[in-house]
């Protein structure tokens, strides 16, 4: 597949991925792990959020794959506003928000290939992203900052500030009658 020919909201990363492979002498169908990105735009309401993932979910269900995690869609704003068509004429919208979630699952490449398809022709998925990953759970872990408990012994006094004295000038017999002092013991 040439560069070129790439549809815009599909990265570049994703042509290489979704490839078909050659399948083994037995012709059976290679299953990989796989995990799709998308937007869907913010015209839709939170309550048909749910219907638009279903659509992708049997996709993936109607072609024998199955399903290991998911993130449900949530609200976040975009780094940058992406345009799309708003409904049947060809004008553009532009966006500056979108629901974003994702889906882990198994399949083989011609589910990745349909569920592409039907999505990128879907007008309520933004931009979708589909690439191959491992079962395992990749997710960065946030660390909660560790509380230590602090014990004091003793209270904290406050020092009254001293007004400034004014002060004589020191004569150097004085000076040396209290190094005396201070040295003798």
């Amino acid at each position: 597949m040439q560069r070129d020919r790439v549809p815009q909201h599909i990265m570049a990363e994703e042509v290489d991925i979704l490839e078909p492979e050659t399948a083994s002498q037995d012709d059976e169908i290679i299953s990989r792990i796989y995990e799709i990105g998308y937007h869907i735009i913010p015209t839709v309401k939170e309550e048909d959020l749910e219907k638009v993932v279903s659509e992708a979910r049997s996709i993936i269900e109607k072609n024998g794959g199955s399903f290991i995690a998911e993130g449900a869609p949530s609200l976040t704003r975009l780094s940058y506003a992406m345009k799309a068509h708003a409904g049947a004429g060809d004008r553009k919208v532009a966006y500056d928000r979108a629901y974003f979630g994702w889906i882990k699952f198994e399949a083989g490449v011609d589910t990745v290939l349909s569920l592409r398809d039907s999505l990128k022709t879907n007008p309520n998925f933004l931009r979708i992203i589909i690439w191959k990953t491992v079962r395992e759970d990749t997710r960065a872990k946030m660390k909660a900052p560790t509380l230590r408990e602090v014990k004091r012994g003793d209270t904290i006094k406050t020092s009254r500030t001293r007004a400034p004295e004014e002060q004589a000038p020191v004569s150097e017999v004085d000076l040396e009658k209290a190094l005396e002092e201070i040295t003798k013991e």
